[in-house]
């Protein structure tokens, strides 16, 4: 007899085995979900993983902080269908470590019995945290990795329009990277000619299979020597590469280690771009004051800043303020990662309240479907494209500076481009 076209018969090998691998990390976890649910039905549990540990550390620093501000928002708990809910948020660390992820994002669904998880910062973290979600039918939206090595790198193919049930996601995407970096690089003159150093992994093989095509539309050739492995120690073959075809641009999308190692070589074998693009790493001031003097005139991306022109709707709190406040409660520079990191909880708070149950995990996947909230990064419309599950949202364009006398800091960010949102000012040219 031939199966029926059931739900039950079109599971993939591939949904069977994140369900075998997420029932095998709970153990017996997975039995006590239920009791633990079910004994806290008048609480919202709220899941959070990041990296704040390992190669990625640099993007959960101001973890802490985000976290206060969004418990204090949440303190009084929410009202929804009638009934008031308190709110608990649980953070884990994924330590930069894929199978981490997945065993602290199963911790999560299993053990502390999440109703809705949230997490952030590299394919690395998010993908197995979302894919554990997808498998366990827990609603996750998530963000700061280009859609794309999210979407396609989970197993999506391309023109699927939605291609999972239970996660969601927003971020910057190739199209973005493409806006920023050809209404920079031609504020220099070039001879067009770009080194690239594209990783074999998530982000390496999106970027290389979406942005270099387009790139080379637009006249630049690409000098790719290929993947290379993450971790990698001795670059010396691609610098002397890049020397021999005179690449004048260079853009690369590392983890941060790896490009410490290549920067520093590159240097000592006398290779000095005019443009060194870099993405992945050199988003924050602690990343680039590392490299001493070889960090001022590094050319980056934005996907938040101080000057971004939109407000948080949960804690009300405008952009300027976040930075801010951050600053003066913590003692350090602001990063990038308070936008998008203070966003996750504004959508938060805007799906559940868009629903009439909370504890109904389909209906709030459902509610995440059409969401559209404010958010220190803009606006978010969730069913607006680039497909039913992604919010495509600007990375600007900009560079790295000394910071101006009398700065408490060493280092500035300052933009130099604003195509993919020309509601954020731009401050300055690109230099080499």
């Amino acid at each position: 007899m031939r199966p029926t076209n059931s739900c039950h018969n079109r599971w993939h090998r591939r949904d069977l085995i994140k369900l075998l691998a997420a029932t095998a990390v709970a153990g017996p976890a997975f039995l006590r979900g239920t009791t633990s649910k079910a004994a806290s039905s008048d609480v919202i549990k709220i899941g959070f993983v990041s990296p704040r540990t390992g190669p990625a550390a640099g993007f959960g620093e101001p973890d802490a902080y985000v976290l206060g501000l969004a418990r204090k928002a949440l303190a009084r708990g929410l009202t929804i269908g009638g009934k008031r809910y308190d709110v608990q948020i649980v953070e884990k660390d994924g330590q930069s470590n894929p199978q981490r992820g997945a065993q602290v994002a199963n911790d999560l669904i299993n053990a502390d019995g999440v109703d809705l998880m949230l997490t952030t910062s590299t394919p690395e973290t998010v993908n197995p945290v979302s894919d554990a979600c997808e498998a366990a039918g827990v609603p996750c939206i998530s963000t700061v990795v280009p859609w794309e090595a999210w979407y396609y790198g989970r197993g999506a193919k391309p023109g699927q329009p939605n291609a999972y049930e239970y996660t969601y996601h927003f971020c910057f995407g190739v199209e973005q990277f493409h806006l920023a970096y050809t209404h920079l690089w031609p504020q220099l003159s070039t001879n067009k000619k770009v080194g690239v150093m594209w990783p074999n992994d998530s982000d390496g093989n999106a970027i290389r299979r979406e942005l270099g095509p387009l790139l080379a539309k637009d006249g630049y050739t690409i000098v790719d020597p290929g993947p290379y492995t993450d971790g990698t120690n001795d670059y010396s073959s691609q610098i002397a590469k890049f020397k021999a075809e005179d690449c004048e641009i260079f853009n690369t999308f590392p983890i941060p280690s790896d490009f410490v190692t290549f920067w520093q070589q590159a240097a000592q074998q006398g290779y000095k771009p005019k443009i060194a693009q870099i993405a992945k790493t050199g988003l924050f001031p602690s990343q680039v004051e590392a490299l001493g003097s070889l960090g001022p005139g590094l050319a980056s991306g934005a996907y938040w800043t101080p000057t971004f022109p939109y407000t948080s709707s949960l804690t009300n709190i405008s952009s300027k303020d976040l930075a801010t406040g951050y600053q003066n409660s913590v003692g350090k520079q602001w990063t990038q990662q308070l936008g998008p990191s203070l966003a996750l909880f504004d959508a938060a708070a805007a799906a559940l309240k868009a629903t009439t149950d909370p504890k109904d995990k389909a209906a709030l996947a459902k509610a995440i479907s059409t969401l559209d909230v404010e958010t220190p990064i803009g606006r978010l419309q969730w069913g607006k494209g680039p497909n039913a599950n992604v919010v495509a949202t600007p990375i600007l364009g900009g560079q790295w500076v000394n910071a101006p006398a009398g700065s408490n800091y060493k280092l500035d960010f300052v933009l130099c481009e604003n195509s993919s949102d020309p509601n954020v000012p731009i401050a300055a040219q690109l230099h080499a």
